[in-house]
């Protein structure tokens, strides 16, 4: 019996990646958050273009927060547009905030958010990821690994 490969959802439609995040750091667990935006930011977010590369996830007085992503202005929207590097509330459970309250006070955890998309309900969801710094040997050794794959699917495809 043959497994089949789980395509892509075409309904998860994917607006912006933070790809260095999995180079940067350890990833241990991962939490989808909705977000609190304004109805310029989610047309925006609809036209495919943002950016959570130099983003990053903290915790204050409770409430976990997504500081310096960019949703640039909808150019539609005249005086009702938005900041673009606003902050964004995240919305979650209170278990799962305090999971990430507490994650974000161990020694050298951080949270990093990975993936900003919109779910098959229409829902903007970001990724969210408990994650540990990774060293600088830490760095080579993925960048060997990634490298020694490549190189073996090459020797492979080439032998037949």
């Amino acid at each position: 019996m043959a497994v089949k490969k789980k395509k892509a959802d075409p309904a998860r439609k994917l607006v912006a990646e933070n790809r260095r995040a999995r180079f940067n750091y350890e990833i241990q667990d991962t939490v989808e958050a909705g977000l609190v935006l304004k109805g310029t930011e989610v047309k925006s977010l609809r036209n495919g273009e943002a950016n959570i590369a130099e983003s990053y996830v903290t915790e204050e007085d409770g409430e976990i927060w997504l500081i310096n992503s960019y949703v640039p202005e909808y150019l539609e929207a005249n005086r009702f547009n938005h900041e673009p590097r606003r902050r964004r509330k995240l919305l979650l459970h209170k278990r799962e905030m305090a999971r990430l309250a507490q994650a974000a006070d161990r020694e050298g955890m951080t949270l990093v958010p990975l993936k900003l998309y919109f779910n098959d309900r229409g829902r903007a969801k970001l990724e969210v990821a408990i994650a540990r710094g990774k060293k600088l040997h830490d760095k080579r050794e993925t960048e060997k690994k990634r490298d020694w794959s490549r190189e073996k699917a090459r020797l492979l495809r080439d032998r037949g």
